[in-house]
């Protein structure tokens, strides 16, 4: 709708992860070494955590992309109970064949297939998205499933993502066992103002702008109703880009943020809260005091 008028060339804020948009902020970028790290150091498990939508799928998406043919991974992505058993999601995700009807069986074709692949000189890595869904039983399962590692031969290799509760769980007496193999583990935090800015023109850039679009003012205000959250980021960015267009207005400024989450808050469907996080309110403070823009 609004392309066009901006002279851009896709839209630049989807909520799908799309890592040609990947912005390393230094948290992003220190999140993705460790990820490498952990592959390359053979640590048996990887563990990465982060707010909903900080951007752990896209740097996973990222990671996937700079992996040779010398890996072969696997990849979860659906990790409720309601679809199936832990067992038969890991044969799925590394394409093993397996006629077995038992998790028994399905343990002994996973094994065989692993120390297959190792004797061939393959690397297998099974990541784990949205971990924190995972029930405390197949967390202990994906541990046993580690076993097939023996003293400093690695066959198989574990990353985990997924919200803070992963490691509320992880945490837990029962899965000592897990957390004590965790060779490496990172949580993702979420943008502060200056790299809230920095993302917002970063992916405009991508899109195609060749002028500003968003003042300061309107990345100020954008950084205080999503709190630095990329895809709260993207969500408010889209809409103020719609309603900038709607205004025939070629900018998107602090008065087109403030009108959009107005009619947010009047809506049943999205709802933005007011923030108790310091640095929020520090640029709220700076707003009105250089500005006197008062955010809603």
């Amino acid at each position: 709708m609004y392309t066009e008028h901006f002279g851009l060339n896709f839209k630049p804020f989807n909520l799908v992860p799309d890592p040609k948009f990947l912005y390393l902020s230094p948290v992003h970028k220190k999140a993705l070494t460790m990820l490498e790290y952990g592959l390359m150091s053979q640590a048996g498990f990887t563990v990465v955590t982060g707010e909903i939508g900080a951007g752990k799928t896209t740097l996973i998406r990222s990671l996937l992309k700079k992996l040779d043919d010398e890996y072969l991974i696997g990849l979860i992505n659906n990790t409720s109970e309601s679809f199936g058993e832990l067992m038969e999601w890991v044969l799925d995700a590394l394409e093993i064949p397996s006629s077995a009807t038992d998790n028994a069986g399905r343990y002994r074709d996973y094994v065989d297939f692993v120390i297959e692949q190792h004797a061939k000189g393959k690397k297998i890595v099974l990541i784990v998205d949205e971990a924190q869904n995972l029930s405390v039983k197949a967390l202990e399962e994906l541990r046993l499933l580690s076993n097939v590692n023996i003293d400093a031969d690695i066959f198989m290799q574990l990353v985990l993502t997924g919200q803070p509760e992963l490691s509320d769980k992880l945490n837990l007496p029962e899965l000592e066992q897990f957390a004590q193999r965790i060779g490496v583990e990172y949580h993702l935090k979420a943008l502060s103002y200056p790299e809230t800015q920095k993302y917002i023109e970063h992916r405009m850039e991508i899109a195609g702008a060749d002028h500003k679009i968003f003042t300061n003012e309107a990345c100020a205000a954008i950084f205080c109703y999503s709190e630095g959250v990329p895809r709260r980021i993207n969500n408010l960015c889209d809409f103020a880009l719609v309603y900038a267009f709607a205004d025939d207005s070629k900018e998107v400024n602090v008065n087109t943020v403030i009108d959009m989450i107005k009619d947010k808050r009047s809506s049943t469907i999205i709802k933005t809260k007011d923030s108790q996080n310091p640095d929020v309110k520090r640029v709220r403070s700076w707003l009105l005091e250089l500005y006197n823009v008062h955010l809603v």
